[in-house]
């Protein structure tokens, strides 16, 4: 789904006032309430926006540990029960399926370096995982983001150098 300047405008106010009433937005983007009301309605039924909840900081929660763990797993029974198995382990974030030497790869968190251990184990005690790699991050130079994709999209149907779509329109 393509979005164009408004609905850009209203991500962006959401993102970074996420308790703001439509009421509210509608008079900070000056457009009517029921257009704010439209388009949150569309976006959230289209799956532009995924959700409206609270973000939390795994740190501040007490697991200052970040890895990110390749897994290879048995080809049998495929993906989803591997996955399944692995969504029951609280710290695990995100499980992802890859392309190159791995299968699947898990962002997970733990407490502390010792932690991480205790949570590769029961990653490898899942039924399915052959081999487990992992890395830990050191810092996040640049955290998980979407805004600038939310910015650029109203721009990338204007076309190259601001022009039409396709370039150059002279005649």
């Amino acid at each position: 789904m393509m979005i164009d300047e408004l609905d850009a405008r209203l991500i962006t106010l959401l993102a970074a006032e996420p308790r703001v009433g439509v009421l509210e937005a509608s008079r900070r983007l000056g457009v009517a309430r029921g257009t704010v009301q439209a388009r949150l309605d569309r976006l959230t039924e289209s799956g532009v926006i995924t959700g409206f909840g609270p973000d939390v900081d795994p740190a501040a929660l007490g697991y200052h540990v970040t890895a990110f763990v390749t897994l290879q797993i048995r080809q049998v029974s495929g993906h989803e029960p591997v996955a399944g198995l692995l969504a029951v382990i609280p710290e695990v974030l995100e499980v992802h399926t890859i392309t190159g030497g791995g299968d699947m790869l898990c962002r997970v968190v733990a407490r502390s370096n010792a932690d991480l251990q205790r949570v590769i184990d029961r990653i490898v005690d899942v039924e399915g995982v052959v081999r487990t790699s992992s890395v830990i991050a050191l810092d996040t130079p640049v955290a998980y983001r979407v805004l600038p994709l939310v910015a650029e999209t109203p721009r990338d149907r204007q076309g190259p150098a601001g022009g039409h779509p396709g370039g150059d329109t002279k005649t």
